[in-house]
């Protein structure tokens, strides 16, 4: 364990130094959030009123649904990262030396938690600066973070999974185009669950995106359900531990096919 920790260290370490080299991608991390947020949140600002809704602040609903919508669609892109090691020749060269397998694709997920968080202390921000209330103090917007990031390795993975798998760009491609609204939308992102269709209800239930604002919500409310985080919070782990040790795994159809 103390070895795949110390690789995964000092390549995570190799992946941020070719970002920091690229400033316009870091810019445009920053400034997505920004339309999101403040997009969804005039257009949608006044079904607040509708009954039912419960006639709370629609900014201060929406942020946890921006939030989410960040993770997913910053951390589907991840499997280029797979698409680029493997062109360059970089990934047949790392199979050669002593690192964990383990590791490589770790610190593809690491750097993208990063760039998540990141992203989420960004939209917390101007969401302070827009007039936003977070009543569940410090406690809920940490929930509200590592729920993020939680989220956000689930789809790195699975990403990280695709591109060593398919490796193809179009496939990474069509399979966000695929999700990422679908799975925004069957959730409770922007619109109350009390307002949705039954359906779409219990098609939430099984979203790993609404399990993600079910915990920050309820961590972020003037009494928090610390009940509803804990479970929550288990499900978002176990899938994605799950979804970690299948990308993991792909190394093996990916030495085999070369």
């Amino acid at each position: 364990m103390t070895t795949l920790v110390t690789h995964t260290y000092w390549m995570t370490n190799r992946r941020l130094k070719v970002l920091i080299k690229q400033p316009a991608f870091v810019v445009i991390l920053l400034i997505q959030p920004v339309i999101w947020l403040f997009l969804f949140g005039n257009l949608f600002r006044r079904v607040v009123e509708l009954p039912g809704f419960g006639g709370a602040s629609y900014l201060d609903y929406i942020i946890p649904g921006v939030v989410a919508m960040t993770a997913v669609s910053s951390n589907m892109w991840s499997g280029m990262g797979v698409l680029e090691e493997i062109e360059r020749g970089t990934m047949n060269r790392l199979l050669t030396t002593p690192v964990a397998r383990g590791a490589i694709m770790n610190a593809l997920t690491v750097e993208q938690a990063l760039s998540t968080a990141v992203q989420v202390v960004a939209i917390i921000l101007l969401g302070l600066l827009a007039g936003a209330a977070y009543p569940g103090g410090a406690a809920g917007l940490i929930v509200l973070l590592v729920s993020a990031l939680l989220l956000g390795t689930i789809f790195s993975a699975l990403s990280n999974t695709v591109g060593m798998l398919a490796r193809q760009r179009e496939t990474i491609i069509g399979i966000n185009t695929l999700l990422l609204l679908p799975l925004t939308f069957l959730s409770s992102a922007f619109m109350a669950a009390t307002l949705m269709p039954s359906w779409m209800r219990t098609v939430a239930e099984f979203n790993p995106v609404n399990w993600a604002l079910d915990a920050a919500r309820a961590a972020m409310r003037d009494a928090p359900q610390w009940d509803v985080v804990l479970s929550r919070g288990a499900w978002l782990l176990g899938l994605a531990v799950i979804m970690l040790v299948l990308s993991t795994r792909t190394f093996r159809a990916y030495q085999k096919s070369v």
